[in-house]
């Protein structure tokens, strides 16, 4: 191995790397000994020369991303043991051999110690996305990771990053199979079936993260008008479905995720006249739904992906959200939620507080929900908790 280039911090900026925060700004880096490119393993020292620990450089604000701290060089058994705690944890919390589901996120960046590098496992298939270069340049070692850990539960790697990579970067990665090959292919969660398009899809197919949030609206659904605003591929529809809803309406802007949710339907609730789905802008089809619904699923994406777009999309999630609370029925349910990582818990329920003001409507809180427990969240790191929402009760 050549000699490791040094990241050196400036005297006093070591505070946060010292209680273990994973990431390096530039602004608190001194210099820089020896050469490096895009992806390289450096080492992370303060100002006197003790190492804090060895990260993937890269280029942007966020300068390095410490995957072990320490003095020792991380060695050949690293990622396959950064690999197996992350699937402990998976095990331990019952995912790993649910009942009725097959799909859960193995690897979720910060949160096992990986940062930059999403896994996602779809009944066999482990798809990957690296949002570094360094974490895209170890994508061999962490495939011989997976299949170290996950023997014969595992069929496939599919390596979908070529999107997610920084575009500084200049790097020309192409999407594909690391190991095996498979279809997209059908999972299980809370026993509703899913196809799920991998190779086409948004993010690594699927939006695994609302999967208990799914389970609990199901719970509210006996009898009732369901709207499901944002659906994708429909996954809160099914929900509602399951748990007894007399009418579900899926809404999306993409032509393309209403026919995966009419296909997602049929696959779960072949024949059933009770769902009914358009493609629509949101804020267009909810001028006018008066008092048409009882539930109300708001789960759009990310409006805000740094933080210069903070202000402008909080009035986003205040609009949005006074439309719902204007019109859903008396003593209706309104599941909210934000997945804009700037956005933080305090931010989301101001605007969403904002909104009932504006709407007039008494407003009580049910449930605070968060991400799951396959989407864990470094108690060093919080900027790691990006999934907020709130089921609200309206009078």
């Amino acid at each position: 191995m050549q000699p490791l280039a040094s990241v050196i911090l400036k005297k006093g900026k070591e505070e946060s790397m010292e209680r273990f925060h994973p990431w390096v700004f530039s602004g608190a880096i001194d210099r820089i000994d020896g050469a490096i490119e895009e992806g390289d393993l450096v080492s992370v020292s303060r100002s006197d020369g003790k190492i804090i620990g060895y990260g993937h450089c890269a280029i942007g604000s966020i300068a390095v991303r410490i995957f072990s701290f320490g003095v020792t060089i991380p060695g050949d058994d690293f990622w396959k043991n950064r690999v197996d705690q992350a699937y402990i944890l998976r095990q331990q919390t019952g995912l790993t051999d649910a009942p009725g589901t097959n799909v859960y996120r193995l690897i979720h960046g910060e949160g096992d110690g990986m940062p930059g590098l999403i896994a996602d496992y779809y009944n066999g298939t482990v798809v990957l996305q690296a949002h570094t270069v360094g974490m895209w340049l170890v994508r061999k070692a962490i495939t011989d990771a997976l299949k170290a850990v996950l023997g014969t539960k595992l069929i496939a790697v599919y390596d979908k990053s070529a999107k997610t990579l920084p575009f500084k970067a200049n790097i020309e990665a192409k999407d594909g199979y690391l190991y095996g090959t498979s279809s997209a292919g059908e999972v299980l969660e809370h026993g509703n079936r899913f196809r799920v398009d991998w190779l086409e899809g948004q993010k690594t197919g699927f939006f695994i993260d609302q999967r208990e949030n799914r389970k609990l609206l199901a719970s509210f659904a006996q009898g009732k008008s369901v709207l499901n605003m944002f659906c994708y591929t429909g996954g809160f529809s099914f929900s509602a479905m399951q748990g007894g809803a007399l009418l579900v309406h899926s809404v999306d802007s993409s032509a393309k995720a209403i026919e995966q949710t009419n296909e997602n339907v049929e696959l779960n609730f072949p024949g059933d006249t009770r769902h009914e789905s358009f493609v629509a802008d949101a804020f267009d089809f909810m001028q006018e739904i008066k008092t048409k619904y009882d539930v109300i699923v708001l789960d759009p994406p990310a409006f805000a992906k740094h933080r210069n777009a903070l202000s402008q999309a909080l009035q986003g999630y205040k609009r949005l959200n006074a439309k719902a609370f204007q019109q859903i029925r008396p003593h209706g349910i309104l599941f909210t939620f934000s997945c804009s990582q700037v956005v933080t818990r305090n931010n989301f329920r101001e605007a969403v507080f904002s909104a009932a003001a504006v709407a007039g409507r008494e407003v009580r809180i049910l449930h605070q929900l968060s991400q799951p427990v396959d989407h864990p969240i470094n108690i060093y790191h919080p900027e790691g908790e990006y999934l907020k929402g709130l089921v609200l009760y309206v009078e």
